[in-house]
Formats: structure tokens, sequence, C-alpha cells
């Protein structure tokens, strides 16, 4: 997601902006290492995952 903004953030709202940012990069990296799929993307109106080592459906197993 690209986002272009044309003024400068507070102080306040980058320092929450780079919390969130940090929080995101951590949880990914400890999906990564437990061999979790974090890449999702929206393909034909489904959420599908993007990793070629992932599973084809995002459906729970019966």
């Amino acid at each position: 997601m690209k986002v272009t903004i044309k003024t400068k953030p507070s102080k306040k709202c980058q320092i929450f902006l780079g919390s969130l940012q940090k929080a995101v990069r951590q949880a990914l990296e400890r999906k990564r290492r437990f061999g979790q799929y974090a890449t999702v993307i929206w393909q034909d109106g489904k959420p599908m995952m993007a990793r070629d080592d992932a599973p084809q459906t995002h459906e729970k197993p019966a």
C-alpha cells in the first residue's frame, strides 16, 4: 500500500507511526521464523497466500 502525504505528520504522529511499523516488522519476522504464512494478497475477490510453499487455500482443513 502506498500512501502519499503532502504535509509532514506531527512529532507525536511520527512516534506513533514508528511504533506501529516496528511492531509489524517484529510480528512478521516472528511469523517468518516460525514458518507461518504472513504474506497475504487479495486476488479474485478472496485472500491468497503469496509464498510458493504456502498452502493453496486459506480455508481450514476438515
